[in-house]
């Protein structure tokens, strides 16, 4: 199935598989940068990150943010919290959840392991990206992505 644009027809499943490839290729070398050099994994940085950048947030903050579910996310932030980088505060208001706050050494961590992360990403991508077509290409995610998310597509159910 083709897709009509002004620069002609898009194959959309072949869009969608360089896409799909693309993405779990980049996150399994982050994953492998990050692991060697940090002892963390893309997952865990990424949530270390959003903490870091979004203080107070929730589980559910987590999960809405990367598209994953409750039970998933609450997993993988007491990972989180077993290792030390991260503490489960009381919610004032709301005693169902809790509020999450990056440690010492969790801050640290996220913060030494952003170099590695964003050192891979001009390596793996930064080439493709410079060109006008990478910028193109990079306006068009951020705008699908955003859209996805206004009208909350592809959230897990459970």
């Amino acid at each position: 199935m083709a897709f009509k644009s002004s620069g002609g027809p898009v194959d959309l499943p072949g869009f969608f598989a360089d896409l799909v490839r693309c993405e779990t290729r980049l996150y399994n070398a982050l994953n492998d940068r990050l692991r060697e050099r940090h002892g963390i994994v893309t997952s865990q940085f990424e949530f270390l990150r959003f903490l870091r950048d979004h203080p107070g947030s929730r589980v559910a903050d987590l999960a809405t943010e990367f598209a994953v579910g409750i039970g998933a996310t609450s997993k993988g932030v007491d990972r989180l919290e077993k290792q030390g980088w991260v503490m489960r505060q009381p919610n004032p208001s709301d005693r169902r959840s809790s509020l999450l706050a990056l440690t010492d050494d969790g801050l640290r961590l996220v913060d030494a392991a952003e170099g590695t992360f964003t050192d891979g990403l001009a390596e793996l991508i930064g080439g493709a990206l410079g060109s006008s077509s990478g910028s193109a290409a990079a306006q068009a995610l951020s705008g699908l992505r955003a859209a996805l998310e206004r009208d909350q597509i592809g959230l897990p159910t459970g």
